[in-house]
C-alpha cells in the first residue's frame, strides 16, 4: 500500500494495469493475504489466474468467486481501473463529481455512472455508534428548490404544509458538529429528517450526544427540551451570531459547502436520495485535513460488507447500461 498514488494523475497510470488493480483490492479485502470464500468463510481457496476467479476447494454452491463479490462492485461489468479512478474523483473533488463528468471521463453511460456514484457514496457512509463529547453544535436547514420557481398549482397545493413560505416543499436536514474531536479537529454528522418537532430534536440528539455535553443551537423553539440533558446555550440569530464560544458558525460552514456541492455540481436531488449526498459531504468534510490518497484509501477501504442493487436504489427491475 505503501506505493499507491497521491493524485489524480498517477492514479490512472497506477490503475491502468489490470493486475495492479485486483492485487490492490485483494490487499483491502484480505490484508492477512489469504482470500476468503464468501460463501462458506474457508480460506482453503485456489486462485485460477486464467480467469482472474478463486475457487473455494469445499464443495458447496457458488464455490468460485470474484474479488468484486461482497463489495460495492458486486455484479458490476466495469472494470476495477474505472472504478477505482471514479472512487479518486469523488473522493477528492471538493465540491463533488457530477455523473455527467464520470461519463465523459471514464467512458461509461451517465446512468451507469450516476450509479456507480450511489455505490461508492455508500461506501462513505460513517457508521458508529461512538456519541459526540464536549461542545457540539446543533441545527437544522432546508434543502431543495425555492417556491417562487415552483409551478403556480403544486405551490398553492402545499403551501398550508409549511411553517414559512421559504421552506415549502423542501426538506429537513439536521446538522452536529463535535468541536476539536479526538483527532484535534471539529467533525460532523447530518441526516435528513421528518419534521422540527420538539420530539425528532430531542431523539437525534439523545442518539449522538454524550449527556453533560456543551450544546449551543439557535433560538429554534423545538431545542427547548434539550436543557433538561445537556448545557444548552442559544444564541439568537435576531441578535446577533456569536457570543463568546455559543454560535453555530461551524454548521452554517458546513451548510454552504453542502449547498454550494448541490446547487453547482448535482443541480437537482430526489429527497430520497439526498441522505447518500449528506454521507458524501459529511465525509469530505471529516477528511478534509488529509491528503487526496488518504481520502482514497479511506473510501476504498470501506466497499467491503457493503452492497447497492439498482432496483434497491430506484425501485426499477431494469439495470443500467
Amino acid at each position: 500500500m505503501s506505493t499507491t498514488p497521491q493524485t489524480l494523475i498517477e492514479a490512472v497510470r497506477y490503475f491502468s494495469d489490470p493486475d495492479v488493480c485486483l492485487d490492490f483490492v485483494a490487499q483491502l479485502r484480505w490484508p492477512d493475504g489469504k482470500a476468503t470464500c464468501p460463501t462458506c468463510g474457508s480460506q482453503d481457496v485456489r486462485f485460477i489466474s486464467t480467469r482472474q476467479l478463486w475457487e473455494c476447494k469445499t464443495k458447496h454452491p457458488r464455490r468460485q468467486f470474484s474479488i468484486k463479490v461482497g463489495t460495492i462492485f458486486e455484479d458490476s461489468p466495469i472494470p476495477l481501473d474505472k472504478w477505482l479512478v471514479t472512487i479518486w474523483m469523488i473522493a477528492n473533488a471538493k465540491n463533488g463529481v457530477s455523473s455527467y463528468e464520470i461519463h465523459r471521463s471514464i467512458g461509461v453511460t451517465q446512468k451507469t455512472a450516476w450509479f456507480m456514484l450511489h455505490r461508492i457514496r455508500l461506501a462513505m457512509r460513517s457508521e458508529t455508534f461512538e456519541r459526540m463529547n464536549g461542545e457540539v453544535e446543533v441545527d437544522e436547514t432546508f434543502v431543495g428548490g425555492k417556491a417562487r420557481f415552483m409551478h403556480k398549482v403544486r405551490r398553492e397545493r402545499i403551501k398550508g404544509q409549511a411553517r414559512r413560505a421559504s421552506v415549502i416543499g423542501k426538506t429537513v436536514v439536521m446538522g452536529l458538529l463535535e468541536r476539536h474531536g479526538p483527532d484535534g479537529h471539529s467533525r460532523i454528522r447530518a441526516k435528513v429528517i421528518s419534521n422540527t418537532s420538539r420530539r425528532v430534536f430531542r431523539s437525534i440528539v439523545k442518539r449522538n450526544v454524550e449527556a453533560g455535553a456543551d450544546v449551543f443551537t439557535d433560538a429554534h423553539p423545538s431545542y427547548a427540551l434539550l436543557r433538561n440533558t445537556y448545557a444548552h446555550q442559544v444564541i439568537d440569530h435576531a441578535e446577533s451570531y456569536v457570543r463568546g464560544r455559543v454560535h453555530t458558525n461551524g454548521l452554517e460552514n458546513f451548510w454552504s459547502l453542502l449547498k454550494r456541492a448541490i446547487k453547482g455540481t448535482y443541480v437537482s436531488i430526489e429527497p430520497f436520495h439526498l441522505f447518500r449526498y449528506l454521507d458524501e459531504q459529511s465525509f469530505r468534510y471529516n477528511t478534509r485535513k488529509g491528503v487526496d490518497g488518504d481520502r482514497f484509501r479511506s473510501v476504498a477501504s470501506s466497499i467491503v460488507g457493503k452492497r447497492l442493487t439498482y432496483s434497491g436504489l430506484t425501485g426499477a427491475s431494469t439495470t443500467p447500461a
